[in-house]
C-alpha cells in the first residue's frame, strides 16, 4: 500500500521492516495508526527505533492493536501487571527465549503479539531472528501441504525444559527471582496449520520448542516430522535478523512468525519489557 504518514523500510524480502518518522509515545492519529497496523499485517515484524517509552505508554499502544495479557510464569512490574522485565545479566550465560518459538503456543488460546522494547543493549550481539511461517508454508510441496493439514500440534509449556520450566528459570540469574513457581503444566492442541484470522493466509504453527507430538501419534512417530518442519520453517531465505538500540521497540505477529533471541553477548547485561496480546484459538 501507498503509506502517507509513515515511512516503511522493509529489512528483508522475508519479512520485517523499519517504521521511521513515527513517535510512539504520542498519541497516533486513526490514519497514522491504521498504516502502522498494516503494515504489521504485510511485514509481520515492525521495528522502531529511539522510542522513548515508559511501561505505561507500552501498554496504551499494545492496546490499540488488542487486548495485553498477563504473562502466567514471570511476575510483572509492581504498578503495571501487563509489562514483564526479560533480564540477562553479566553472570548469565543462557538466556530467556534462545529458540525458535512462538510465544505461548502451550496456551488454549496463544498471545496474538509481542511488544519487546529494548532499555538495556549490549554493545554487540543480543539481536533477534524471525521467521516467516506463511512462507515456509506456501513454499511445501503440494504432498506435504496435503499430509499436514489436517494434523494437530499437541504443545507443552514444559517441553525442553528437563527438570521443569521452574529448574530452567532458577538457573537464569536475572530472572530466577521474577519466576512464578508452579508445578502445573500448560497443554493446548492446535492445528499445525493455522489460518491467519485477518489476512486469511495459512501458516506453519509447530515448533520444536513447544510441539511434543502430533494428536493421535506417539512422540517418537511424531519427532521426525516436527523436526523436519521445524529445521525448514527457520530457513535463511524466510527469516529476518533485527538489531536493537537503548529504545527501539519490537511489534511482532505471533500468528504468522517464529522468533529467536541470540545469546552471543555473554558478560554484558540485556534488558527489555514485554507486553503480550491475548489472542484467540487457532484455526
Amino acid at each position: 500500500m501507498a503509506y502517507q504518514t509513515i515511512d516503511v523500510k522493509p529489512i528483508a524480502g522475508a519479512l520485517g521492516a523499519e517504521i521511521l518518522g513515527v513517535d510512539l509515545s504520542r498519541d497516533l492519529g486513526n490514519q497514522e495508526f491504521d498504516e502502522i497496523h498494516q503494515a504489521f499485517l504485510d511485514h509481520k515484524a515492525l521495528c522502531f527505533h529511539e522510542q522513548d517509552l515508559s511501561p505505561e505508554h507500552q501498554v496504551a499502544l499494545a492496546s490499540r492493536f488488542g487486548q495485553p495479557d498477563i504473562y502466567p510464569f514471570i511476575k510483572a512490574l509492581p504498578d503495571v501487571p501487563e509489562v514483564i522485565e526479560i533480564l540477562k545479566t553479566e553472570r548469565d550465560t543462557v538466556n530467556f527465549g534462545g529458540g525458535w518459538h512462538s510465544d505461548t503456543s502451550y496456551l488454549p488460546q496463544p498471545a496474538m503479539g509481542t511488544f519487546l522494547h529494548a532499555l538495556e543493549v549490549p554493545d554487540s550481539g543480543g539481536d533477534t531472528m524471525f521467521a516467516n511461517m506463511q512462507l515456509a508454508y506456501e513454499t511445501l510441496s503440494a504432498t506435504m501441504k496435503g499430509m499436514i493439514d489436517g494434523l494437530v500440534g499437541v504443545n507443552s509449556s514444559a517441553q525442553n525444559y528437563k527438570g521443569g520450566r521452574a529448574k530452567k528459570m532458577k538457573e537464569l540469574d536475572g530472572m530466577k527471582d521474577k519466576f512464578i513457581d508452579s508445578s502445573e503444566i500448560s497443554i493446548a492442541e492446535h492445528p499445525v496449520v493455522r489460518t491467519h484470522p485477518e489476512t486469511g493466509k495459512k501458516g506453519l504453527f509447530v515448533s520444536r520448542a513447544h510441539t511434543t507430538n502430533f494428536k493421535g501419534m506417539t512422540v517418537e512417530e511424531s519427532e521426525p516430522l516436527i523436526n523436519f518442519l521445524s529445521d525448514y520453517a527457520v530457513r535463511p531465505e524466510f527469516t529476518c535478523r533485527i538489531r536493537w538500540r537503548p529504545g527501539t521497540l519490537v511489534v511482532w505477529d505471533n500468528r504468522c512468525t517464529q522468533h529467536f533471541a541470540l545469546n552471543d553477548y555473554n558478560g554484558q547485561r540485556r534488558r527489555m519489557h514485554r507486553v503480550t496480546l491475548r489472542g484467540d484459538r487457532p484455526a
